[in-house]
């Protein structure tokens, strides 16, 4: 018993220091960005972009809670409007306010995330024209980790990469839908 506790023991050093050493060299800044192609003219995916409300709709986090709380503030489709949601431990709880609209372009947003930690992010939906009646949509995600909690970014691009594309896909489906 007494070597499996030494084993244990030893493993869990070697995981701290491992974050500790790793957090010195590993950036703090992390940035997120994923795209896809639309068969959709850019003002019917604009209808799915403009408002935090209409984000809800193709939102991939949601779907980690089916009893998530969500609210909304302000006047939908302006600087200033606010989503707030309140959920699980997958999900947590925070505020999303936009910062920033250009008008069938871009849609730009600041994240507070309350739980399971504290953090803000600032994210953004970028449209552009992709030939042939198609819309390229970028959806991006910027924050700063502190050390040695940047360690996380080694880690977050696989699951937040993926939860992208599904959002992206899910907004492609509905854009193209008739």
């Amino acid at each position: 018993m007494k070597k499996v506790l030494k084993i244990i023991g030893i493993l869990i050093l070697l995981v701290i220091a491992f974050v500790l050493i790793a957090g010195i060299f590993i950036k703090k800044d992390y940035h997120l960005e994923k795209d896809i192609v639309i068969n959709a003219p850019r003002e019917k995916v604009w209808a799915h972009v403009n408002t935090l409300r209409q984000f809800s709709t193709w939102n991939p986090f949601v779907e980690k809670d089916p009893n998530i709380k969500t609210s909304y503030e302000g006047v939908e489709g302006t600087v200033g409007s606010k989503y707030n949601w309140d959920g699980n431990s997958d999900v947590g709880k925070g505020t999303q306010t936009i910062t920033g609209i250009d008008s069938t372009s871009s849609v730009k947003s600041h994240l507070h995330f309350i739980k399971p930690m504290e953090g803000e992010a600032e994210a953004y939906l970028n449209l552009s024209d992709a030939g042939n009646g198609a819309t390229k949509v970028t959806w991006g995600f910027d924050s700063r980790y502190k050390y040695p909690m940047n360690v996380m970014t080694l880690f977050m691009g696989g699951m937040m990469g993926d939860m992208f594309n599904k959002g992206l896909g899910k907004l492609k489906t509905l854009s193209e839908a008739n």
